[in-house]
């Protein structure tokens, strides 16, 4: 390999600061994931990671100015046959085509994971900085490629009706790039729980895309109101049932139809519990059904009941 203060285009004064400023930069310019059809910009990102890996460390830049180490990492006196001799982590193996890092990889793994997330983030057992890197063009490794890197996940709230929870329906989703999508509900789902579209984010530089979290928020029906796994629900109820007493018919949010029983002399306002027939509970089963009664009067026989009203108040 060529003299690593050249290859990072730095001077041999140079402080630790001003290095690693120069590495940050030319690996961010020459990452693989931004230069895919450009085999010499992957050759240049093993490059400048190798020369970092020496005088970004302290004790080995001190090694390589006094001519211990040569460029590649490997002892002086034994660089000549190219015989593989290992290193302080280092294995030169064939020379600078074959070269491969084992470990010691500190600064340089902080740095490539700050700049690009997970894809470095890992240990030492294929994950470090170089693990996509080991062979750029030479002989001694198998080339690897680096894990892409996502782009950023989307959250947003997903409006969904009352019956769509009882029925695995589905439910449009937009987003703010615009998108609409359709999003199937899963049975019992509750308020506030997030569904995950693996694959359906932002799409990163690389074109791999995040993923979606969509929080359901259930919005009510006309006519309903929702407190907790609770539904409260209007209903309305004949004068002539209401003062005699008898069956109304009542749609639950599940789509089920029921007979309401009313009793006589039922006034506005009064509350039916029925029991089990809200939504699904977070720790499991259902809330009620509340219905709440509202008297309505008759659009026929408007003036008899009017004159019996006279004739009871006179």
């Amino acid at each position: 390999m060529r003299d690593p203060y050249t290859v990072l285009g730095v001077a041999k004064t140079a402080s630790t600061s001003e290095i690693k400023s120069a590495f940050r930069k030319l690996a961010k310019k020459y990452h693989p994931d931004a230069n895919k059809d450009d085999p010499k910009a992957q050759e240049r990102f093993s490059e400048i990671s190798r020369a970092y890996e020496i005088i970004g460390d302290e004790t080995k830049r001190k090694q390589y100015d006094r001519g211990e180490i040569d460029a590649d990492g490997r002892e002086t006196f034994h660089g000549a046959g190219g015989s593989g001799f290992a290193y302080d982590g280092f294995d030169a193996r064939g020379g600078t085509g074959g070269f491969e890092f084992h470990g010691g990889a500190g600064a340089a793994e902080d740095i490539l994971s700050e700049l690009f997330g997970s894809a470095f983030g890992g240990g030492r057992s294929g994950g470090g900085p170089f693990s996509g890197f080991s062979d750029m063009g030479g002989a001694g490794g198998k080339r690897r490629t680096a894990q892409p890197q996502r782009g950023k996940d989307i959250e947003a709230e997903l409006p969904v009706g009352v019956s769509d929870i009882f029925g695995e329906g589905k439910a449009k989703l937009r987003l703010p790039d615009g998108r609409t999508i359709a999003v199937k509900i899963p049975k019992g789902a509750v308020d506030g729980q997030v569904i995950r579209l693996k694959g359906q984010g932002q799409a990163s530089a690389t074109g791999h895309r995040g993923d979606i979290l969509a929080t359901i928020r259930i919005k009510p029906g006309e006519g309903m109101r929702i407190d907790g796994a609770n539904i409260y629900q209007d209903v309305d109820v004949p004068l002539e049932t209401a003062v005699f007493g008898g069956k109304v018919p009542l749609a639950t949010p599940d789509g089920k139809k029921v007979a309401l029983s009313v009793p006589a002399w039922t006034s506005s306002g009064q509350t039916m519990r029925l029991k089990g027939k809200g939504l699904p509970a977070p720790k499991g089963g259902h809330g009620d059904l509340l219905a709440v009664l509202h008297i309505r009067l008759p659009d026929e026989k408007r003036e008899a009941l009017e004159a019996l009203f006279r004739k009871t108040t006179a």
